[in-house]
């Protein structure tokens, strides 16, 4: 089993201003995407949401899905998501693009529904890349200190 990579200190920083219940739910969600696709890279924002994304690249466009946290609660974002296909209509949203799944608990996402998702959505990106990415299992905080 691979090592899920230790949470880069600026996201940790403000991750820790958030209630204990949605840390635990985050870091459950952030493991669970890794062990679906250890390779991923972790890209960290902090604007109207705390988010990491994970992507198939360096890049935002490559992104995959997402976990944005919010004051009271966290979805599991599909950068992707109206390009998915979604047979058990887990995916909400109203965007362009964007589709997320509104977690409340673990077992929310750790299933076999929301597995198959995630992987669909990692092969998506995956085969949507221009050129193979050489960057792999890194983290890029996007943060401003």
């Amino acid at each position: 089993m691979s090592t899920i990579p230790d949470i880069h200190p600026d996201f940790m920083n403000l991750l820790e201003r958030k209630e204990q219940e949605l840390i635990d739910l985050f870091k459950d969600l952030r493991a669970f995407i890794f062990e679906l696709y250890p390779d991923s890279n972790e890209l960290l924002y902090h604007t109207h949401a705390l988010t990491s994304v994970f992507s198939v690249s360096d890049k935002l466009s490559d992104a995959f899905c997402m976990i944005p946290i919010y004051t009271n609660h966290l979805n599991l974002g599909f950068n992707k998501g109206t390009l998915l296909e979604d047979p058990h209509k887990l995916l909400t949203g109203t965007g362009n693009l964007i589709r997320h799944i509104p977690l409340k608990n673990e077992t929310d996402y750790r299933n076999e529904k929301v597995q198959k998702l995630v992987m669909s959505a990692a092969d998506f990106a995956v085969n949507d890349l221009d050129k193979p990415s050489k960057a792999i299992r890194q983290t890029i905080s996007k943060i401003k200190k």
